[in-house]
């Protein structure tokens, strides 16, 4: 028999242990295997949607001519059969390639590099107000049971995930834009304002690192209205999650020793309550990350974001199947990159996974 590699000894060994780097490994590779997978699925969606996407997105007089619908019809390969345009895609996203955009005659990569930022601004700032507010809530809600604040935070949070988010979207900008005058209006900036040089493409983080703190303050202001509605599902569920978690916790012995020895409740609150509470809420956060990501379609309508909600509804509706692979592939990682950190942070948080592992 041939000796093995060393590289490939190594790597079967580590495969085959355990701890937090194997463990790492193992789940960096199921993640690759799942966005491929995800490929497959979204792939064989898109080619059932009902429509032609040669006639979607060439004029009618153009439609009519049948060289033209072959040229283009060759040019992006729609004339191949369907496994045969499936392969070419792995092939070329293999490369790092998803390929050109019907509807914009653009690199896919391109167009989400230019909207893609604009919807992780946003998500980013929605996830930070949902986390902070539904941690508090929830804790206040919990410490509190069957009290007046107790009521009053179960039903705020059962109002938030009952509304739908374009009713509340529709609602807030009518009320705090057209009614009150609070909200600047619709998309990142001013009219004729100048975005600050791009390095992460937020806006908001750009004008930070260029010290242009009048740029900052008039990004936020466009953004806080779109990220508060955006956050108020994602706050309801995080608060319930919340309640539910601190009210488990807050029944063992340890709670009630900790309480016996005469610790402020604050304390008690704080070291014994909340970093157990920290594991379930952490899963809640990183999907709703996730869903904020992939939910943003209607908010950013409604606010004329340019972010990738805005670009997954063209595409949809110009049946452009490069750019709803693009999209697709962007949401799916997304998921997967999340799961992947909860994983991490699980065992980072709770030493008893580690333990269990080695």
């Amino acid at each position: 028999m041939k000796p093995v590699p060393a590289k490939v000894s190594v790597f079967r060994k580590i495969l085959r242990g355990t701890g937090f780097f194997p463990f790492i490994v193992k789940r960096v590779l199921t993640s690759i295997l799942l966005i491929f997978g995800m490929t497959f699925i979204a792939f064989s969606i898109t080619q059932l949607v009902p429509g032609d996407p040669v006639a979607a997105n060439l004029g009618q007089s153009a439609y009519s001519d049948p060289e033209i619908v072959a040229a283009f019809e060759k040019e992006f390969g729609l004339d191949q059969p369907v496994p045969v345009q499936y392969l070419r895609y792995i092939q070329k996203l293999s490369q790092g390639n998803l390929g050109i955009s019907l509807s914009s005659k653009r690199p896919v990569n391109e167009d989400l590099k230019e909207y893609f930022p604009a919807t992780l601004e946003i998500a980013l700032i929605a996830v930070v107000i949902a986390m902070i507010l539904g941690l508090v809530l929830g804790t206040l809600s919990a410490v509190t049971r069957d009290r007046l604040p107790d009521q009053i935070i179960r039903v705020v949070s059962l109002t938030g995930v009952s509304m739908p988010t374009f009713w509340t979207a529709l609602v807030f900008f009518y009320v705090f834009f057209f009614l009150l005058g609070w909200s600047p209006g619709t998309g990142r900036l001013d009219p004729g304002a100048e975005p600050p040089p791009q390095v992460t493409g937020m806006f908001t983080i750009d004008a930070l690192i260029n010290g242009d703190f009048a740029t900052f303050r008039q990004a936020f202001s466009y953004l806080l209205l779109p990220a508060i509605v955006l956050a108020i599902y994602a706050l309801g569920v995080l608060t319930r999650f919340t309640r539910a978690s601190v009210l488990e916790i807050l029944g063992n012995d340890y709670v009630r020793t900790a309480r016996a020895k005469g610790l402020p409740e604050f304390t008690v609150i704080r070291r014994h309550v909340l970093r157990p509470a920290l594991l379930a809420i952490i899963t809640v956060a990183g999907v709703s990350f996730a869903s904020l990501m992939a939910g943003s379609v209607l908010v950013e309508n409604v606010f004329s974001w340019p972010g990738l909600g805005q670009y997954a509804y063209r595409a949809a509706v110009g049946l452009d199947l490069p750019g709803i692979m693009g999209v697709s592939m962007v949401v799916a990682t997304v998921y997967i990159t999340m799961n992947l950190i909860v994983d991490i942070l699980y065992r980072v948080i709770d030493p008893q996974l580690r333990k269990a592992e080695q």
